[in-house]
């Protein structure tokens, strides 16, 4: 049999840092407010004089983990880019990072499945790779949500952040690596999560921030209550599907969402808030860059070692959600 191993992480941010003070003089709310409703103490802004586009920001992730694998862009056989926002509405932000890395001999395409992105390339990553289809394949999450903001809603602006992960997976016969995948949709509570037409222009602090004729809707608390359950059970069924308790993870890196939320998965999933892995205060919701770019920070600190069981689950816009369960497959640097 063939796995799929993820062989090299990366992520790349931008420079700007955005904090809750700032926040207070862009729109009516506190520190205090932000953080005990989101867990959130900071988020990065992308900015245009920075060279900081989807795809700038998707490349350098790219970069850091081809060069952890020691893997060539040549070698590359298909690029995955899961976004919701894009530099352009085509051609893909894969086929814009395929040019920037030169990739020349990969395929490449976009997913756009909301904050569960990244878990939904990994599912095509894996197929791929177990069909025979492909032997490495790139996945990069990447998103600048800044520019969908809208800077007047406090109950949105206050959560999102920009950034990118990425991972290299390749084909190998030794037993391991991502060990199953599982996603899910309801788009009969697509309006929970939503882009709208029409946008406010930044506030003068932002000035240089990209912008978009867009704008983010949610509805908090229903998108809570459908979250909670949803990750939960689907994280369940990733144990079930392989035979493991619980007991077996090491780590759990979910969507970096909301500090709430995560808690609430945590108690019904009964894994201590110590095995879950969170970077939210320092980078707020960075959709579907959150989960590779936490996977990366966790292996760089040591969180993870080979051999380790990782669990990755999400939730996000039309609505989605999913899991994928990995042994993890890169000895310490």
């Amino acid at each position: 049999m063939t796995f799929a191993h993820i062989k090299g992480t990366g992520s790349a941010l931008p420079q700007r840092i955005l904090d809750n003070a700032g926040l207070e003089r862009i729109v009516d709310t506190t520190d205090e407010w932000i953080t005990r409703r989101t867990g959130i103490k900071e988020r990065r802004i992308a900015m245009m004089d920075n060279n900081e586009s989807t795809t700038e920001l998707g490349s350098l992730a790219a970069r850091r983990a081809l060069e952890m694998a020691d893997i060539a862009p040549e070698e590359i056989d298909t690029i995955i880019t899961a976004t919701v926002s894009a530099d352009r509405i085509f051609p893909s932000a894969a086929c814009m990072i395929q040019r920037e890395l030169g990739a020349e001999n990969a395929a490449a395409y976009d997913v756009s499945a909301g904050c569960s992105g990244f878990v939904y390339a990994l599912e095509m990553a894996n197929n791929s790779i177990k069909a025979g289809v492909a032997k490495t394949v790139l996945v990069v999450g990447a998103e600048r949500l800044s520019s969908l903001v809208n800077w007047q809603d406090r109950g949105t602006c206050v959560l999102l952040g920009d950034g990118a992960g990425a991972v290299v997976i390749r084909a190998d016969e030794t037993e391991g690596g991502i060990l199953s995948t599982h996603i899910k949709s309801d788009g009969r509570l697509w309006d929970l999560l939503y882009s709208e037409s029409g946008n406010q222009p930044p506030p003068e602090s932002l000035k240089g921030l990209a912008t978009t004729p867009f704008h983010l809707r949610m509805e908090g608390n229903r998108l809570f209550k459908q979250a909670v359950p949803s990750m939960a059970n689907i994280a369940e069924l990733a144990l079930q599907k392989n035979g493991m308790t619980r007991d077996d993870i090491h780590l759990v890196i979910p969507h970096q969402a909301n500090i709430r939320i995560l808690q609430a998965v945590a108690e019904k999933l009964k894994i201590s808030m110590e095995k879950f892995f969170t970077n939210l205060d320092r980078y707020g919701n960075t959709s579907s860059a959150s989960i590779p770019i936490a996977m990366d920070e966790a292996f760089r600190i040591g969180r993870m070692k080979a051999g380790d069981h990782v669990l990755l689950v999400s939730f996000g816009a039309g609505l989605t959600w999913g899991a994928t369960l990995l042994r993890w497959s890169i000895p310490p640097s």
